[in-house]
């Protein structure tokens, strides 16, 4: 699963990485994103049932996803909620699944913008919480804006 703005590229790559069985889910709030997503999508070589996009706040929507039903979710989105993504991708993701926060470096910029306060505090937020979880094992990756990425334990 991936929750986040623009999931198209690194959909593509996800889907590239993927069982050919397997599904991808996005969620985005944003329509245009959904409709250029999908675009890539069938423009790369991947048919509708390869992917599911599902509209609305990633909040509000991951809730009505299946427990443990996921091997990863990818957060690329509002870094504000990056700690709300944690608790419902702990709660989404098989035992041995992973879940991958982008641009969490601290002074990394998304969207090449400084972030502001309550941006630094959610990533310092989000950092403490995976570093404090048994259920977690985490490794943060200084590649681009950064990736900290953790793998959840049986």
């Amino acid at each position: 699963m991936e929750i986040g703005t623009g999931c198209g590229t690194s959909g593509i790559w996800l889907l590239r990485g993927m069982r050919p069985t397997a599904v991808l889910t996005t969620v985005d709030v944003e329509p245009e994103h959904q409709r250029l997503a999908r675009a890539a999508f069938l423009a790369a070589g991947f048919q509708g049932g390869r992917y599911r996009l599902i509209g609305g706040l990633a909040l509000e929507v991951l809730p009505r996803l299946a427990d443990g039903a996921y091997d990863m979710v990818f957060c690329d989105a509002d870094r504000q909620e990056f700690p709300g993504y944690l608790i419902a991708a702990l709660r989404l993701l098989r035992p041995g699944g992973i879940v991958v926060f982008n641009a969490t470096l601290p002074g990394a910029a998304a969207a090449d913008r400084p972030p502001g306060e309550a941006e630094m505090a959610a990533l310092t937020d989000l950092r403490d919480q995976v570093r404090s979880d048994e259920r977690l094992v985490p490794l943060l990756l200084p590649v681009g804006n950064g990736l900290l990425t953790a793998v959840k334990q049986a």
